[in-house]
């Protein structure tokens, strides 16, 4: 489980025990702090020490920013940033978008900083821009279709051949969104609204029960494609059409690679 950003927690203390209940109920579980990636080396420390994390998500949200009114304008240095934290954790960092994914020309700025796993949180997920927009943005609804496509950014990262591991999230949905992130190449995969909506509106039974289904339908997708595995699901061709082949072809990626395996 990755938790929200901690900045609030670091500038305001009594927020803390909002992420560390996190740790309370689940204390041996897998916990992923949560950080901007323009924030200091003591404050991503503090962020795992917090929690007691397993590894660092930090956040790139340029669009999110500059979409609120009261955001930040000013994001000058932030690959060396990112490269001095890398340095210094104690625990894996993971560069994480926030619904406007990753190129793979920005994936190899981060690798070149350190990074080695990355998360796409790609668009089809929450919008931020349009969430800011409703509480007065400036960006007044003209820009809430911004941002690369989750599929997009999971094989742009993973058409750039570079030894890194990928987290595909945003507008993950269902069981099969689950299998197709897993057959093109991801390594794991995220899904959080579709989760939270069913714990908020229907309660955490319905939630337990939702989450069996969804891993019995995950499952009959793997039997009925031939896959014992998440390694051999990977092997499986795997056809690109529509908007998406058309993406790949004209940033010169051969969406048909994936069909050849």
């Amino acid at each position: 489980m990755a938790v929200g950003s901690q900045t609030i927690a670091l500038e305001e203390p009594d927020w803390t025990e909002s992420f560390t209940v996190v740790r309370k109920y689940n204390p041996d579980g897998i916990i992923i702090a949560n950080i901007s990636a323009a924030a200091s080396s003591d404050h991503a420390r503090a962020a795992v020490d917090m929690i007691n994390a397993d590894a660092l998500q930090l956040h790139f949200n340029v669009p999110q920013e500059l979409a609120m009114r009261e955001g930040d304008r000013y994001f000058k240095g932030i690959i060396e940033q990112v490269a001095r934290i890398v340095e210094t954790s104690p625990v894996p960092i993971i560069a994480k978008e926030v619904g406007f994914g990753f190129s793979h020309e920005s994936v190899q700025r981060l690798y070149d900083a350190g990074v080695r796993i990355f998360d796409t949180g790609g668009q089809g997920g929450t919008n931020f821009i349009a969430i800011e927009d409703k509480r007065g943005g400036a960006f007044q609804g003209e820009l809430d279709s911004w941002g690369i496509p989750t599929a997009v950014s999971l094989l742009e990262i993973l058409a750039s051949n570079l030894p890194v591991k990928i987290i595909a999230s945003g507008g993950i949905r269902s069981a099969l969104d689950v299998a197709k992130s897993l057959a093109l190449g991801a390594d794991m995969v995220g899904i959080a609204g579709s989760l939270l909506r069913i714990l908020l509106n229907q309660g955490a039974d319905e939630l337990d029960r939702w989450v069996n289904d969804f891993l019995y339908r995950l499952c009959a997708v793997f039997l009925m494609s031939g896959a014992v595995d998440t390694k051999t699901i990977r092997e499986k061709p795997v056809i690109i059409l529509g908007p998406t082949a058309e993406w790949l072809r004209a940033r010169n990626i051969d969406p048909a690679q994936w069909a050849k395996r």
